[in-house]
């Protein structure tokens, strides 16, 4: 039996859904390519941010053949999709993200800020009475 996966830290997940490619005819059935959200941001790490795979496998805290194999999955699912016409989803996957976490003081709910606005507020009640954690 293989071992279960560990978490992937993400630090910046992606502002969108996905991708559809121009002049897609099928727009009722269109075929996807889903890519993780792991796979997505090794792609941002090595092709957007140009970090090597020993820097970026250690920002997503994971080994560096295990970083490898996901970048290879997400280059060949980018490729497929490229090729073929497909659509991209982004979603899924065994990550965290690497953002600041807060405790509500009214409701004494956790959560984190991962769109990292100005003023985080609680996603629970909407309060701004909140503390770092």
């Amino acid at each position: 039996m293989a071992r279960p996966k560990n978490l992937r830290r993400i630090n910046n997940p992606p502002k969108f859904k996905g991708y559809t490619p121009s002049g897609h005819t099928e727009i009722l059935n269109p075929e996807i390519v889903i890519i993780n959200l792991e796979e997505y941001e090794a792609i941002r790490l090595c092709d957007y941010e140009n970090y090597s795979q020993e820097q970026a496998s250690k920002q997503m805290n994971v080994s560096r053949p295990t970083f490898t194999r996901i970048y290879a999955t997400a280059r060949s699912k980018v490729a497929e999709a490229f090729a073929e016409g497909k659509s991209i989803v982004f979603e899924g996957g065994k990550i965290f993200l690497n953002s600041d976490w807060y405790s509500c003081k009214n409701c004494k709910s956790m959560f984190n800020n991962y769109t990292h606005t100005e003023i985080p507020c609680c996603t629970l009640c909407g309060s701004v009475d909140i503390s770092p954690v």
